[in-house]
């Protein structure tokens, strides 16, 4: 989807997929830290200024957000995503020193709350109204999508158990060379950076890729999100 993808309702196939896969990759995030250290989220992350544990307690806040806009989406209320944003960052403060066992905890039972909170594919709720960039509760599962696979690269990159980019399949990287198309200048297309297309969608998220990108490359925009990222 591209930037304005909050006013465009997702097709069923693309919901399925996203569903299934940030749940796929929320598992296999839990799987990964239950093997780390309270030593190894105290470290620094990839992200400036926060370490593992603040990225992982960014994921468990943004879903936790997000499932409430599936409640309130089922209630016909469109309520924010965060009261605020100083809300925001000092959750995201509190939940950074858990250890180990708290965020699996924590982790553990957003996927349960996300899995019964999400409509049914094909549901005429994925259409109704949300407190996300002014656009349907489609756009919220699709950021949840992109939020907790690139952050579980943010957060694990390091570690034991680091993944990488290799974990995006080619539906996610597909939509996110759309989404984050607009950080490009005006006259520059996806399709003008060279390099390996996981690599270009590395860049694009404004991580490292795996292989540096040839030639010259344009500076990024902003992040197209209303609500500030990392």
């Amino acid at each position: 989807m591209s930037s304005t993808e909050g006013n465009t309702v997702s097709s069923t196939s693309t919901v399925s997929h996203a569903l299934a896969d940030s749940d796929a990759g929320l598992g296999t995030l839990i799987s990964a830290v239950g093997h780390l250290t309270d030593a190894d989220l105290a470290a620094p992350s990839t992200l400036e200024g926060w370490t593992r544990g603040h990225v992982l307690s960014h994921i468990a806040a943004l879903g936790t957000a997000l499932r409430g806009q599936a409640q309130a989406a089922e209630n016909g209320e469109v309520v924010p995503v965060y009261a605020s944003q100083e809300a925001r960052n000092a959750g995201i403060e509190a939940g950074s020193g858990r250890t180990v066992a708290e965020h699996l905890a924590v982790l553990g039972a957003l996927r349960d709350d996300l899995a019964s909170a999400w409509p049914e594919p094909g549901s005429p709720l994925w259409a109704a109204p949300s407190g996300y960039r002014g656009g349907p509760l489609s756009g919220c599962v699709l950021a949840w999508w992109r939020e907790v696979r690139i952050h579980s690269v943010d957060a694990l990159t390091g570690t034991s158990q680091e993944v990488g980019y290799e974990t995006w399949d080619d539906a996610l990287c597909a939509h996110l060379r759309e989404f984050l198309a607009v950080r490009l200048p005006d006259g520059v297309a996806v399709d003008d950076i060279a390099g390996d297309p996981r690599d270009v969608t590395a860049w694009l998220a404004g991580r490292v890729p795996a292989t540096p990108l040839p030639g010259e490359l344009p500076e990024l925009g902003p992040w197209p999100s209303a609500v500030p990222a990392r």
